[in-house]
């Protein structure tokens, strides 16, 4: 069982920066992909950011190649999304999420997930 909580949300204008971070508990965490999803109104819950156990990979959406970057510090039991040049459509509920496999946490279906943080982008 992994337990994860979500913190770093909030308002920011176009252009600007957040870093959400993910703490986690229970399981050892360093031996679960961690990744990063969110829920915009009145659409699906997609895919934005995962990393393997050793950090050593990362896979990214589209959307956001470029300008988030997934990181973890198993020390911590944490892992991070930085969000630089956001914009409006970034605006979600975003969701932590763990699994032992990375196809299950790009697909959606990781087994643990957070409750979420709002990010919100305005214009």
């Amino acid at each position: 069982q992994v337990q994860l909580v979500e913190s770093g949300g909030g308002l920011v204008q176009a252009g600007g920066s957040l870093r959400l971070s993910c703490a986690a508990s229970g399981r050892t965490f360093s031996t679960v992909v961690m990744g990063w999803s969110r829920q915009a109104p009145g659409k699906e819950r997609e895919f934005v950011a995962a990393i393997t156990w050793s950090g050593t990979g990362t896979v990214y959406a589209d959307s956001v190649k470029g300008r988030f970057t997934i990181s973890r510090d198993n020390t911590k039991n944490t892992a991070y999304l930085q969000m630089n040049s956001l914009k409006p459509e970034d605006t979600a509920v975003y969701y932590c999420n763990a699994d032992l496999g990375l196809s299950s946490v790009r697909t959606g279906h990781g087994a643990y997930w957070g409750q979420g943080t709002q990010v919100t982008v305005s214009s």
